[in-house]
C-alpha cells in the first residue's frame, strides 16, 4: 500500500511540475499540489495510526 501511495506522491509531484513549467497551466499545477497534499496526508495516516486520539 506504500508503495502505491510513493507512486501516486510521484505522479502529483511530476504533473506539478509540468503545471508550473508549462505556460497556461497553472491549474495543473494547483490540481497536483492539492492531490499530493493529500496522498501524503493519507500515508501519514498510514504510517502513524497510534497518535493520540485516533480510533482503530
Amino acid at each position: 500500500m506504500l508503495r502505491v501511495l510513493g507512486l501516486l506522491l510521484v505522479v502529483w509531484l511530476v504533473l506539478t511540475v509540468i503545471g508550473a513549467v508549462v505556460k497556461g497551466l497553472f491549474w495543473l499545477a494547483v490540481l497536483g499540489l492539492v492531490f499530493f497534499v493529500a496522498t501524503a496526508a493519507l500515508g501519514w495516516n498510514k504510517r502513524h495510526p497510534e497518535l493520540p486520539g485516533r480510533r482503530r
